[in-house]
Parts: C-alpha cells; sequence; structure tokens
C-alpha cells in the first residue's frame, strides 16, 4: 500500500525571512492524521533568506539530519562543532541528553534551500553527538547510495535508530529499485523533479507511505532527487 502525501498539503510557515513547508505536524502546525511516520517524526522543507537564520536553540532526544539543496548552511553547536553544509552533505546531530545549536544562511546573497529531518532514537538519554559527510552527485546518480545507517556501513553516518536513509539524484527516464523486507516500511520524499513510485506519480515536494510493499520502483519522468527511508 502507497498513500501519497502532497506537497500542497503539507503545513505552510512564513516568517519573511523563513518559509517552511512541514510534512508532519510541527510547531504551530498540528494535524492528528500527520504525526509522522513510524520513528521518522519530522521532515521540513525549508528556504531562508540570505543572512538569516536560527538563533541559538535547544534540543534533547532527538537524531537531526540536515539535507541541503542549494546553497549553504552555516552550523554551530554546543559541541564545539562549527561547520558549513553544502549540497551533497548530510548532517547528523544527535540531540540526547541535551545539545543547544544555531544555523545561519552562511550567504549574504542567495537564499538556502534544505531539508531538516528529525527521527525519534532507540533510546533517550544518549550523549550528544555530531557527523558530517559529503556525497558527490557522481555517488548518488541513479543509484541509492545510503547516507544514513545503524551500524555506519558503507561509509554512512551512524544513527540510533533502525532507519537507513538513501539519497538518490535520477536522470530522466532512469529507474532504481529498492527491495523491503517482510515488516519493514518506506518514506520517499521527492526533493525535486518528478517521478513514479510503483506507478504512482509523485511530484516536487509530495513525499510517500509504503506499508506491505516487496519492492519501490522509482522512475523519473526528468530530472531528479529523492531520499527514501527503510524504516523498521
Amino acid at each position: 500500500m502507497i498513500e501519497i502525501r502532497k506537497s500542497a498539503d503539507r503545513g505552510h510557515a512564513a516568517h519573511g525571512w523563513l518559509e517552511s513547508r512541514h510534512t508532519f505536524s510541527f510547531a504551530d502546525y498540528h494535524d492528528p492524521r500527520h504525526m509522522g511516520f513510524r520513528a521518522l517524526r519530522v521532515i521540513n522543507e525549508d528556504r531562508v533568506e540570505p543572512g538569516k537564520g536560527f538563533a541559538t536553540h535547544s534540543h534533547r532526544d532527538m537524531e537531526i539530519v540536515s539535507y541541503v539543496l542549494e546553497g549553504a548552511l552555516e552550523h554551530r553547536d554546543s559541541m564545539g562543532n562549527g561547520s558549513v553544509i553544502r549540497p551533497g552533505d548530510v548532517q547528523l546531530m544527535r540531540a540526547g541528553t541535551g545539545v543547544t545549536h544555531s544555523e545561519y544562511n552562511e550567504s549574504r546573497q542567495s537564499p538556502v534551500h534544505f531539508l531538516q529531518i528529525w527521527v525519534l532514537p532507540d533510546r533517550q538519554g544518549l550523549e550528544p553527538a555530531y557527523g558530517q559527510r559529503h556525497f558527490s552527485v557522481e555517488q548518488r546518480r541513479n543509484t541509492l547510495r545510503l547516507v544514513v545507517s545503524p551500524d555506519g556501513r558503507d561509509s554512512s553516518l551512524r544513527i540510533h535508530q533502525d532507519v537507513a536513509i538513501y539519497a538518490v539524484v535520477l536522470e530522466a527516464g532512469a529507474t532504481v529499485t529498492h527491495s523491503l523486507a517482510p515488516g519493514r516500511h518506506a518514506w520517499v520524499q521527492v526533493a525535486r523533479g518528478e517521478a513514479l513510485l510503483n506507478g504512482v506519480r509523485m511530484e516536487e515536494g509530495d513525499g510517500a507511505a509504503a506499508s506491505d510493499e516487496v519492492a519501490l520502483e522509482i522512475r523519473a519522468q526528468n530530472a531528479s532527487e529523492f531520499l527514501l527511508f527503510d524504516l523498521a
């Protein structure tokens, strides 16, 4: 069974400096029908104006993944990390027992466009941690590249949850297939472009929950970029 979450149906927040679309309930947007999917709790598509951003704030007991599509995102946190995240970079911050951080658009001229993803950890009270890794377009082109996993295999970032996250950049007409083990579920998020998911049309910003499927076939209608979450 595949259930599409249309882009236009997502929650929306406009703060002048920030334009945000919420796949699941977040902040002032609350929809009891869309509180998350399995361990996946938040997918926010954010666009931040030049030089603006999120001032220092705190998190705890959450695995937070950032995936930049355009521009550059500057990160600083209470663990002493400072970095700039650009397209192809994947950042994973384990909030654990508590961490504070800030995120700003590094550019004074161009907006930054990124996905912020929250995953519930497998247990609370973990020690905070930070990781960042670059996955080139060549590594993601027409193949499902593992970027986050529970065991850090294939040079992926290690997450404290039974979830694997794959990134793929598809050329028009290209196809990738992902097999789902019995009892597993999947979420597919379209970052850009259009494609068919097991024959079901998906457009930019759409998400899809998949359960009781043996395999997922993604066929690009045009140049596209996706994230696929394989979930317990």
